[in-house]
Order: structure tokens, then sequence, then C-alpha cells
């Protein structure tokens, strides 16, 4: 069984970043903590967008990113919670938002800035670091601990393949 695992693939452009969060989103369930981080304008938002139409058929332009109000809610039979990380001047900011309510509950939370915030989330979390390459390319590094979420980035990475190639 896989207790760690990491990969990485290249998205060369938008609509490709969605095509593979669509993937993404389609093997997620309750529970499952996504964290995104890279640069303004990576394209973690539009990861997300991909994601919210996986999980639950959400129209990607639905999907805004949640700046200013830290969360953004997509209802489903498994809700998306989509913070914001940007304006968090660190883990302390998130009680005031009730984080540990919507993280790891009955829906799927995913994070961008993840990494503001590391020290308040579980090392479960699957991680996701995006590299801008270009203008249109971007290279998504992605990290697993634990059975659940390495199987879970394993399917996840047999589709992200056949789609990035």
């Amino acid at each position: 069984m896989l207790e760690d695992f990491e990969f990485s693939f290249l998205s060369r452009s938008s609509s490709q970043t969605i095509k593979l969060g669509k993937l993404l989103g389609a093997q997620l369930s309750a529970g499952c903590v996504i964290g995104l981080v890279g640069e303004l304008g990576a394209g973690k938002t539009c990861f997300i967008k991909g994601i919210a139409e996986g999980l639950n058929n959400t129209p990607e332009s639905e999907v805004t990113s949640p700046t200013f109000t830290i969360l953004q809610e997509y209802p489903g039979p498994v809700p998306l919670y989509h913070f914001d990380a940007y304006r968090l001047s660190g883990s302390h900011d998130l009680e005031a938002i009730g984080f540990e309510d919507y993280v790891g509950t009955d829906g799927v939370a995913v994070i961008e800035w993840a990494d503001r915030i590391s020290d308040a989330l579980s090392e479960d979390t699957i991680m996701i670091r995006i590299e801008v390459l270009s203008e249109n390319e971007r290279r998504f590094l992605c990290r697993a601990r634990g059975t659940k979420q390495c199987s879970l980035l394993f399917l996840f990475r047999d589709c992200a393949t056949a789609v990035a190639a």
C-alpha cells in the first residue's frame, strides 16, 4: 500500500487545466482536502473550476476566487468549500471563519494559498504546487500522504497523464 506518493504533469492551456481539475474532482469524496500553492496567475482558481465541475457539475462560470470573502461554498451531493488564504496573515485567522467546521467533514475543501496556513492542515492534505513555465504552460507537482490520499492521487495520475500527453 502506498503511504507517500508524488508525481507531476504539465498543462499547456487554461482549458486543459480545467479539464485536469475536472478529472480530479470526479475522484474526490467527502472529507478530502486539497491545498493549492502557486504565484498569482498560476491557475489555482482555473483548476478549481474544473474540480467543481467534476465533483458536482458546477458550471465553471459560477466559480470565482473568494479572495475577499475567504470562503465560497458550492452545493451538491458533496459540497465544495473553496478557501482563499491570500489575505490571511496566518492560520490564527481561520478560527473567525469556522475553518474547522468545513475541513475534513461532509464536503471537499480546496484551499488556495495553502502554504500561508500550512500549520493548520493535516498531513493527509493533498498538496498541489503549480509552477508557471510560460504564458500558457504550467507544471503541477502533486503530493499525497496516507493510503486513501495516495490511492486517490494514483488514480488521478493515470487520468492526468492521458490528458496532459
